[in-house]
């Protein structure tokens, strides 16, 4: 397994999910007596009125003794947002395809879009 070092920091295992303008770390870290937890980071891309950009994080750092309980509520969360409001995704900002309206061919074929949902387990970690 290869590891990658991220200052002091390091990194024994990570994914990677990209979502648009958001793209989710997964990473396996060590702790200095050699234990292992999970990060997990937020990072979304915003754009500088001078065509710059600059990216803001959000981590949560999260520890074996809390992966159960995280893993059945998040779980629990989700199932209950697809239950409520079917997998499709509603929101246009959140489809990959979106244009805006203005760009927008008003062909028929450019109305049809599809979208896929992650179930994570986190048992698995």
């Amino acid at each position: 397994m290869e590891s990658r070092f991220n200052g002091d920091q390091e990194e024994i295992f990570s994914k990677v999910l990209r979502a648009g303008r958001r793209t989710y770390f997964f990473d396996v870290r060590a702790t200095k007596a050699g234990d292992y937890y999970l990060t997990l980071t937020e990072s979304k891309k915003f754009s500088n009125e001078d065509g710059s950009f600059h990216y803001k994080k959000h981590k949560i750092y999260l520890y074996k003794e809390d992966f159960t309980a995280f893993g059945e509520i998040l779980n629990e969360m989700m199932q209950f947002v697809i239950d409520a409001k079917g997998e499709e995704v509603i929101s246009e900002r959140h489809q990959k395809d979106f244009k805006k309206e203005d760009e927008e061919d008003h062909s028929e074929d450019s109305n049809n879009s599809s979208s896929s949902f992650t179930d994570l387990d986190f048992e698995e970690l």
